[in-house]
């Protein structure tokens, strides 16, 4: 979704600090599996297990009153460029931004906020905290 769109509803964007494709996701596989410490992105570390999305977690995100769009760095910075890598506002990865109808989209959960979080549990109870938050 292009970024100049508009929505009535609210929307998520998830971005992993990783490019797409078969051989980007092995290669973060073994590294997140031998080198978890190293791991640089802990928005994977934390919803995914060794390749696939964690249940817990894609069950809540389909369960929130918000529209959850997931993104890897080189098509969010495509669909992104203002906030993508080189952009005039260039976020730090990983990272959860909120997009709201009448707004820009901005940091909801920042690259040093998820690498702080012990497990998925937490993410989901921030998430959760955020949303309510903004509502307001």
């Amino acid at each position: 979704m292009n970024q100049g769109s508009r929505h009535d509803r609210t929307r998520l964007i998830c971005v992993y600090n990783a490019d797409t494709g078969l051989i980007e996701a092995l290669m973060h596989a073994v590294h997140k599996a031998v080198r978890p410490a190293t791991y640089p992105c802990s928005l994977c570390a934390l919803t995914y297990g060794a390749v696939s999305m964690r249940g817990d977690w894609k069950a809540f995100w389909q369960g929130l009153d918000a529209e959850v769009e997931f993104y890897h760095r080189d098509d969010f910075t495509q669909d992104f460029p203002k906030f993508g890598v080189g952009g005039a506002r260039e976020v730090a990865l990983p990272v959860i931004m909120i997009d709201e109808a009448d707004a820009e989209p901005r940091v909801l959960i920042s690259d040093n906020e998820l690498d702080a979080m012990a497990d998925v549990e937490e993410l989901m109870a921030r998430v959760e905290r955020e949303l309510r938050a903004s509502v307001r």
